[in-house]
């Protein structure tokens, strides 16, 4: 069994990617249980494996008494003094016990012990590695398409992309490339589930983080992401360095950075705003492309009003409420929406101020919107 033992070894090393250390622990637990089935044998045994030869030895500790009573938890003072002169009766003695014919016997349990205790340090180490990657963009190659769930192979394991986290614009097939968010990492009987999704926030976040070095280092700020998977997005930026620009950083020379993310999406729609402390500000910049006349906040619910003109009206609330429901989730504002006609019906602003009023907020960045080629 040694030189066997030292070959499996190997191979799953090389295989498996399992230290070698790990393996040898997990067959020394695996030797120690099939010892205990063993009549007589020592509660407090432990094996040792040669970690060159593959010899293996069973080892139990005896304490050093004068008068022995019971042979599988003592020896006598004589026999230990044999070992070395010091020991002394109340010492305790490590001795091999490896019964004669233990090899033959213990193998097979051995076998099938260490199957077991590998296909766990397996899952342990699949379910470490990936623990450490919830929150972050996983590449795969799709194996299979089930019904309505998408099976992906991340090499050492494989993961589900259910429906309910599919963009529904989206084909799958056998064989395509495809990246997707780990959205969380969960133990189970059957080894680890990892969910993943295609339609989470975070997707779209480390997209950028990935594209744009700026993100990466902490120059730009991501603020905040809102998402229609497959349809539009937001996402709202800020620099923190007034030398660069936060929404040209996003976009990168000739639109290329931006360009890559949306073709990774499919031709989703993406809008970049710049985010500003002051919310009547951030508000009008969300609601691009739609100029916007004037913000009134109330900050004690979060709500504001919102004047666009009579032009813009469609543009600002978006089609089936689209770019208003967006600006809305990428601020946490409420967002009431009014032409100004609308407004002055409403008493909001008077006549003359209306007529006056080319943009009171034209001093607001311009937002760059991105779409893939079509």
């Amino acid at each position: 069994m040694s030189q066997e033992l030292i070959q499996a070894v190997a191979v799953l090393t090389k295989e498996k990617g399992f230290a070698p250390e790990l393996i040898f622990t997990s067959l020394e637990d695996a030797l120690v249980q099939a010892y205990k089935k063993e009549e007589r044998a020592n509660p407090e045994a432990r094996v040792e494996i040669n970690r060159e030869t593959g010899a293996f030895t069973v080892f139990a500790k005896k304490t050093v008494v004068d008068q022995v009573e019971d042979p599988e938890l003592e020896i006598s003072l004589e026999d230990a003094q044999k070992i070395h002169k010091n020991y002394e009766v109340g010492d305790t003695v490590e001795i091999d016990v490896t019964p004669k014919n233990f090899g033959r016997s213990a193998a097979q349990a051995a076998k099938q012990m260490l199957i077991q205790s590998l296909k766990e340090a397996e899952r342990s180490v699949v379910y470490d590695e990936f623990s450490e990657r919830a929150g972050d963009i996983v590449t795969g190659i799709i194996t299979r398409v089930d019904g309505r769930n998408v099976f992906i192979d991340l090499g050492k394991t494989e993961a589900i992309l259910p429906a309910s986290e599919q963009i529904e614009s989206e084909s799958y097939h056998e064989g395509d490339r495809i990246k997707c968010y780990i959205v969380e990492v969960k133990k189970t009987t059957r080894g680890p589930q990892i969910m993943i999704s295609r339609t989470h926030p975070g997707l779209l976040k480390r997209l950028f983080e990935l594209e744009v070095p700026e993100i990466y280092e902490g120059t730009v700020e991501l603020k905040s992401v809102a998402r229609e998977p497959g349809a539009r997005s937001k996402i709202a930026v800020y620099s923190r360095d007034e030398n660069i620009d936060a929404v040209g950083a996003c976009v990168g020379p000739r639109g290329q950075r931006v360009q890559t993310i949306v073709d990774e999406l499919h031709d989703e729609k993406i809008d970049i705003v710049r985010w500003d402390e002051d919310p009547a500000i951030y508000i009008a910049n969300a609601l691009s492309p739609s100029k916007v006349v004037s913000v009134s906040v109330w900050e004690e619910d979060k709500s504001s009003y919102v004047i666009v003109p009579d032009y813009q009206l469609s543009l600002a609330i978006g089609k089936a409420g689209q770019n208003a429901r967006l600006a809305a989730k990428l601020t946490n504002w409420k967002i009431d929406i009014k032409s100004e006609t609308q407004a002055l019906e409403e008493g909001r602003i008077s006549e003359s101020i209306s007529d006056e009023n080319t943009g009171i907020l034209s001093d607001i960045e311009t937002i760059e919107s991105f779409e893939g080629n079509v």
